[in-house]
């Protein structure tokens, strides 16, 4: 798949099918999210990946009920608990990079996830105590965000985007691209 159908035909998953991902198939996620650039180079991220166990219903009860991507966690063959050590990335202008370097990592694993017919959603409205104590997650690490993985059973339409226009300048601040 192109890289550029890979980044428009993305969408966020929460209904997966229960059929079980390969595991050549999760390692090329986890390698795609491994190549990420960082500050650096020193690639604060960590990567947990859950296939069975005690862990998912620990994960599980971190997820607040009305939170919609529960059923997702709940449901999803995989999922991967995105993880980060701030002491391994740096601050710059008052911006801690650890969030950045795991972002682009994660992204790159969802990109990879949709390329292999995967489904993912990033996830960040949970209890992170609550992961990294269910899970034993070291204190020193950060849960950045959370992702089922697994094969879609639903086809979501494309959400709206700002135009170009909106959001991009040439030159000055509101000498709009197009």
């Amino acid at each position: 798949m192109d890289l550029f159908q890979v980044v428009r035909d993305r969408r966020s998953i929460r209904k997966y099918q229960e059929r079980p991902v390969e595991w050549e198939k999760i390692e090329q996620v986890l390698d795609a999210a491994r190549l990420a650039p960082s500050w650096k180079n020193m690639q604060c991220w960590r990567f947990l990946v859950l296939t069975e166990g005690k862990g998912r219903q620990a994960l599980l009860d971190a997820f607040p009920d009305d939170n919609p991507g529960k059923r997702a966690i709940a449901s999803a063959p995989v999922i991967i608990v995105v993880c980060a050590d701030p002491a391994e990335s740096g601050i710059e202008n008052g911006i801690e990079y650890y969030v950045a370097d795991t972002a682009i990592a994660f992204e790159h694993l969802c990109l990879a996830a949709h390329a292999l017919g995967l489904g993912s959603c990033w996830m960040g409205w949970y209890d992170e105590p609550k992961i990294r104590e269910g899970l034993g997650i070291p204190e020193r690490l950060r849960v950045v965000g959370v992702t089922p993985l697994g094969y879609p059973d639903q086809e979501p339409k494309p959400r709206p985007r700002k135009e170009l226009s909106e959001i991009a300048f040439v030159n000055q601040w509101g000498n709009a691209t197009c």
